[in-house]
């Protein structure tokens, strides 16, 4: 049987602590010099991912944020692929004191915000 793509999570697959080590990064790269596609599917805010993970090019796509951002790295075109939720919503969840509270990329209002 031969795989055309791999996809992944970043969190406790790829990453420990948010860190990729070398010998991932290699690994990933054989597999992109294989002709197969990476996916990257990540519960992380893009910007997130962007800031700490300088590899994100070996991938065909990420798909962020649980599912509501599509990524292209090599033409770095992003894609909402969900509506926000209700603002009432994310203000009762700050109210209710969870935190950290991260909407991302669809959030309507910043709940975060007094």
């Amino acid at each position: 049987m031969r795989y055309l793509a791999l996809a992944c999570d970043y969190d406790g697959t790829i990453a420990t602590h948010g860190i990729v080590t070398e010998q991932t990064v290699a690994a990933l790269q054989r597999v992109h010099a294989s002709g197969r596609k990476l996916v990257l599917v990540i519960g992380r805010q893009l910007e997130d991912l962007l800031a700490i993970f300088p590899h994100v090019h070996l991938f065909e796509r990420v798909v962020a944020e649980n599912g509501a951002v599509l990524y292209r790295p090599a033409s770095r075109e992003e894609k909402v692929l969900a509506t926000a939720p209700p603002e009432e919503f994310c203000w009762a969840l700050r109210d209710r004191g969870i935190w950290p509270l991260s909407i991302g990329r669809v959030s309507g209002g910043d709940p975060t915000s007094p």
